[in-house]
């Protein structure tokens, strides 16, 4: 993460979160794992998501026409008014999915999650403050991209549905972050056997635990 952001003031909540990952963190150290932090600047991912959006966008509105043909692209300002409510409430619901599957994998359930909103850079975020199998992080990663991305961009566009297709489109979009630090994480070449993830509790990404 760049300098500038590594320096933004933290919250509270973000302060007691550093404060419980330095003790998890020195109790896994002590037991023999490594530390390898995994993070990501916010400013450079998303100007990275914005590179490859484009032509994704474009690649994925010449495959509709192709199989939809031009009929029922009308867009008006009822629809766009509602593709960016819609698009509110799924980046809420986005956050949610995140919690809700890391939680079936938390000793604590609900109680190791928190949730947040970086003002500066206008980015909500869900944090899990355990550590988790390599698997189970994952899963909880890419939740929202299947269930809000993925699915609508399919029944989108097999329905005709230019709404659903647009809908999915930005929640692929949206999830861009999660999905290149899923790819740092699957990159990781782990020295042991053991490997637990903790989400960085104040930057994007996340802390390899391995031995």
């Amino acid at each position: 993460m760049a300098k500038k952001e590594q320096d933004r003031k933290l919250t509270p909540a973000e302060e007691k979160r550093m404060r419980r990952f330095e003790v998890v963190s020195a109790e896994l150290e002590g037991q023999g794992y490594r530390k390898t932090p995994l993070t990501i600047g916010l400013v450079a991912a998303n100007v990275m998501i914005m590179l490859i959006g484009i032509p994704f966008l474009v690649l994925s509105m010449i495959l509709f026409f192709h199989i939809n043909g031009t009929s029922g692209l009308s867009f008006g300002a009822g629809k766009t008014l509602g593709l960016v409510a819609a698009m509110i409430v799924l980046t809420v619901i986005h956050e949610l999915i995140h919690g809700a599957v890391w939680s079936l994998f938390c000793e604590n359930g609900w109680k190791d999650i928190d949730f947040g909103f970086i003002t500066q850079y206008l980015t909500p975020y869900c944090t899990c403050a355990a550590p988790l199998p390599r698997w189970s992080y994952v899963e909880g990663a890419l939740a929202p991209l299947v269930i809000l991305g993925i699915v609508p961009y399919i029944a989108g566009l097999f329905s005709g549905s230019v709404f659903v297709f647009f809908l999915g489109i930005m929640m692929i979009l949206g999830a861009g972050g999660d999905i290149m630090l899923t790819i740092k994480l699957l990159r990781f070449k782990a020295q042991g056997e053991e490997v637990l993830i903790y989400d960085h509790p104040t930057e994007a990404g996340s802390v390899v635990f391995d031995r």
